[in-house]
């Protein structure tokens, strides 16, 4: 079973706002929320912590090049 993860938790995982958050979203830079019930929405922390792995090797890749 996989965690589920609602927004507080999400701003403090990736250090990232709401409205952050959601602009990556509509870019498709950021995993898409899970509905929950009504407007209640959840990330699965699966997907949270594969975007921040993406992140981490853009940044090697990066420095990798400039170097």
């Amino acid at each position: 079973m996989q965690q589920i993860l609602r927004l507080p938790e999400v701003k403090r995982a990736t250090g990232l706002g709401r409205s952050s958050i959601y602009a990556h979203i509509a870019e498709g830079r950021f995993p898409k929320p899970v509905p929950l019930s009504g407007r209640a929405v959840g990330w699965l922390e699966s997907e949270i912590a594969a975007w921040q792995a993406s992140r981490v090797a853009a940044r090697d890749n990066t420095c990798k090049q400039a170097a």
